[in-house]
C-alpha cells in the first residue's frame, strides 16, 4: 500500500514546522512545549450530555481526570480512555474529539485520565495512577450515572501500552474486572527488540524511531525494569486471563510490528482479539490526527466494539 493521500498532505504540512523545531535531545519541557505549540484545538466538537472534572485520589496524589457521559436513560458503562505521548507529553485535552464520538456512538461514559508524567514521574508512576481510577470507578466513585461494575480501558501509543498493563494489574491482584481493551499503536516492546517497523518507519512519518528512544529514557530509570511485564507487556510469560482485545495498528508506524506481535501472542493465549491495521496511515490517527478520513472510521470502530462487548 501507499499513504493515503491525506495523510501525504499532513506531513507535507507539518514539514515546515518540523525542520524548524529544535533536533533532538531535547528536554521533557522543551518538547512539551514544542507539541503544545503545534497542537490546534478544533474548531466544532460532538456535543455529549456533560463534561465534568473530578480529582481521583492516587498514590502520589490527586489524579485528574474529565468524565463524558452520553444522553442515557440509567447508568451507562464506563470506557477508561489513556491518552498517548511516550509516557512523557500530552494530556486529556488532545484526545477531546475521539473521547466525545466514542461517547456519544458507543453510549459509554468516558475518562479521561491525566496520569503523571516522566521523567518527573518515571514508572511506575503512570501505571499505578491509571489504576487507582479504575478502582475508584468500580467503587462507585464516578456517581449513579455510571455503572462501576462494567468498565473498559483504552489508549493510544503509551495509552494503549498503560491500557494493557492496566489490565494485567488487575488480573494479577484480583482488582476490578476489565470488560475489554481496547488500543492504538499501542507500545509493548522496546526499540531494540528487532520489529521491521522500526527500520521501514525510522524517520518520515511522524513518530520516528530516535522520539521513541527519547521517550524510554525518560520513562525507564533502571535497565532491568525493561524485563518487567509493567512496562513491556510483550515480556509476559503469560498472557492468558486478560481481557478480549481490539487493536488497531497504523501501516506507517514503528510500533506496527509490536502491536500485531500481541495480538498474536494474545490469539495463542485464547485471548478473544480483533487486529486490524490501518493501511496508509500514521502513528496518532485515531486521536491527534483526527481530520484524517481514517480518524472517525476508527472513532466508529471502537464504538462498535464497545457497543458488543456491553451487549
Amino acid at each position: 500500500m501507499t499513504l493515503d493521500p491525506a495523510v501525504r498532505e499532513l506531513l507535507a504540512r507539518s514539514a515546515p514546522a518540523a525542520a524548524e523545531a529544535p533536533a533532538l535531545p531535547l528536554t521533557a519541557a522543551e518538547l512539551r512545549a514544542a507539541f503544545d505549540a503545534s497542537w490546534t484545538r478544533p474548531a466544532s466538537v460532538r456535543p455529549v450530555a456533560s463534561v465534568t472534572e473530578h480529582q481521583v485520589p492516587g498514590p502520589g496524589g490527586d489524579v485528574r481526570v474529565r468524565l463524558y457521559l452520553p444522553e442515557a436513560d440509567g447508568p451507562v458503562p464506563v470506557f477508561v480512555w489513556i491518552h498517548g505521548g511516550g509516557w512523557t507529553i500530552g494530556s486529556i485535552d488532545e484526545n477531546d474529539v475521539a473521547s466525545r464520538a466514542v461517547c456519544d456512538a458507543a453510549k459509554v461514559a468516558v475518562v479521561a485520565v491525566d496520569y503523571r508524567l516522566a521523567p518527573e514521574d518515571p514508572f511506575p508512576a503512570a501505571p499505578l495512577d491509571c489504576y487507582a481510577v479504575v478502582e475508584w470507578l468500580h467503587g462507585g466513585g464516578a456517581g449513579s450515572a455510571v455503572d462501576g461494575a462494567k468498565i473498559a480501558v483504552g489508549g493510544e501509543s503509551a495509552g494503549g501500552n498503560l491500557s494493557t498493563v492496566v489490565s494485567m494489574m488487575s488480573r494479577d491482584q484480583g482488582g476490578p474486572p476489565i470488560a475489554a481493551q481496547v488500543v492504538i499503536c499501542p507500545v509493548y516492546g522496546h526499540p531494540d527488540d528487532g520489529f521491521a517497523s522500526y527500520v521501514d518507519c525510522a524517520e518520515g512519518f511522524g513518530m520516528t524511531a530516535a522520539a521513541m528512544r527519547f521517550f524510554f529514557e525518560q520513562y525507564v530509570t533502571d535497565p532491568a525494569q525493561l524485563d518487567d511485564p509493567y512496562l513491556l507487556p510483550l515480556r509476559a510469560a503469560d498472557l492468558t486471563g486478560l481481557p478480549p482485545a481490539l487493536v488497531l495498528t497504523a501501516e506507517y508506524d514503528v510500533l506496527r510490528d509490536e502491536g500485531e506481535e500481541f495480538a498474536r501472542r494474545l490469539g495463542e493465549a485464547d485471548v478473544p482479539v480483533e487486529l486490524t491495521r490501518y493501511t496508509g496511515q500514521i502513528h496518532g490517527f485515531y486521536g491527534l490526527y483526527t481530520d484524517l478520513p481514517a480518524s472517525p472510521r476508527s472513532h466508529a470502530q471502537a464504538a462498535a466494539y464497545l457497543r458488543e462487548i456491553f451487549a
